[in-house]
């Protein structure tokens, strides 16, 4: 089911709280909010409390200033208005940090890339040099702190000038690129990307690829003394990639191009664990072997997944990899129990907050509305138990048909169940819950 959870100012002293223990860690545990949490539904099966950020109490939504720009950056931020105002919200000043793995950077490295597309038309350049990529990438955060972004969102984001140059690959001029690569297969390829589909498919990835690998194998690149450089191969495909994108974007209209990018960028987000895993040796210490106390046990494990509850929310594609990868962290550290079961873990477990919010496995973007506050979609199916990995299963993936998770979630007030190896899921995280914030 769909359902909108609002808060109100009254809450704020809740909200500043609760953001106290993400950002400073001034309290033992997320959990401790629960205490204090109001109840969301009424219903027989309340839904689970919402992980709540504290909003800044200006009105109106941005500072209102007009920013002081360069003057050096010819890019052209008003055909990408659009883009930057979405990725400002995505990146808003609370959300970025928790946020940036699966929204905010992605959002925010889809508007570069098309912005230095789009310059591509006149400039005839892939890529900035450095000088100028230093102006531009100032001028792009001026801006979207200006419209209510997180002020330091390059750190956050971990962008730095030389992302927007070529890097290591020999070719970065539009009219060498499409000597090389077949362009007209690359954009039918990639000029619409299935959200769900792509993923497994990579018809679009694919020719990314082979683009980048015709790009990487041009020429040696050659630094500023004439001596030969030979980066690794890998490296410049990476960088090749970029290239790519780039031109990609600037054959598509703003909109479809952040629609591609972020559909890619969703592909590479929901493979991998986002988050840190902290040093587990109490955990081993009362759960290894055979468990003398299973008290102690859920009590360690109680603390260990609260420590990862104060980092950041996530898919539930990637709650599905970090139940993996800490599995076989512990198994390998003798924790042969399946103490998921044991202390009843729960996929949502991963995410921040105890009752947490799981993003969609294609997560929506923020958004904000000036009379009722931010907002974006959670996934908040309840008691979805955590997998614990054996050695005969396969990595979690949506496109294991084995396993059979969904790709997509879907609002619908159906619940019923696929069985898999142990693991039962809905036949779609289903249950979508929109956290909004009122400024």
């Amino acid at each position: 089911m769909r359902q909108r959870v609002s808060y109100g100012l009254n809450l704020l002293l809740l909200a500043l709280l609760f953001s106290l223990c993400v950002y400073e860690s001034h309290c033992g545990s997320v959990r401790d909010v629960e205490a204090i949490a109001p109840v969301i539904s009424p219903s027989v099966n309340p839904q689970p409390f919402l992980p709540l950020l504290a909003p800044s109490p200006l009105t109106p939504f941005t500072n209102g200033s007009v920013p002081t720009l360069s003057g050096l950056c010819t890019l052209n931020f008003t055909a990408a208005g659009d883009m930057m105002s979405k990725t400002a919200t995505d990146c808003w000043a609370f959300f970025a940090p928790v946020l940036a793995n699966v929204v905010c950077c992605p959002q925010l490295e889809a508007t570069l890339a098309t912005l230095i597309g789009h310059s591509s038309k006149y400039s005839r350049m892939l890529s900035l040099n450095i000088t100028h990529a230093k102006h531009c990438l100032s001028d792009v955060e001026k801006i979207l702190e200006s419209q209510g972004a997180n002020k330091t969102v390059q750190k956050i984001c971990s962008i730095q000038p030389e992302n927007l140059t070529e890097a290591s690959c020999p070719v970065s001029k539009v009219d060498a690129f499409e000597s090389i690569v077949d362009s007209s297969k690359l954009l039918a390829a990639c000029q619409k990307v299935d959200p769900v589909n792509e993923c497994c498919q990579q018809v679009c990835q694919n020719a990314i690829l082979d683009a980048a690998k015709k790009l990487s194998e041009t020429n040696i690149a050659t630094n500023l003394e004439g001596v030969h450089v030979v980066p690794e191969q890998s490296t410049r495909i990476d960088d090749c990639k970029n290239i790519v994108l780039r031109w990609l974007a600037s054959n598509l209209d703003p909109s479809s191009a952040n629609k591609v990018l972020r559909g890619l960028s969703n592909c590479k987000v929901n493979k991998v664990c986002p988050l840190v895993f902290p040093n587990m040796t109490h955990v081993v210490k009362e759960c290894a072997n055979v468990i003398t106390s299973q008290t102690a046990c859920c009590k360690a494990m109680d603390s260990y997944v609260s420590q990862l509850q104060e980092q950041s929310f996530i898919t539930n594609l990637q709650a599905l990899n970090c139940a993996a990868s800490l599995g076989a962290k512990l198994q390998k550290a003798n924790v042969s129990n399946n103490v998921y079961e044991l202390c009843h873990i729960n996929l949502k477990d991963f995410s921040l907050q105890e009752s947490g919010c799981l993003l969609p496995s294609l997560p929506s973007d923020a958004t904000f509305d000036k009379t009722s506050g931010v907002s974006f979609i959670c996934d908040l199916n309840d008691n979805i138990a955590a997998p614990w990995p054996s050695s005969f299963s396969e990595p979690p993936s949506s496109c294991n048909k084995t396993t059979k998770i969904p790709a997509v979630p879907k609002a619908t007030s159906a619940q019923s169940g696929l069985y898999s190896k142990n693991l039962m899921l809905p036949s779609f995280f289903s249950s979508l819950v929109i956290l909004k914030l009122f400024l």
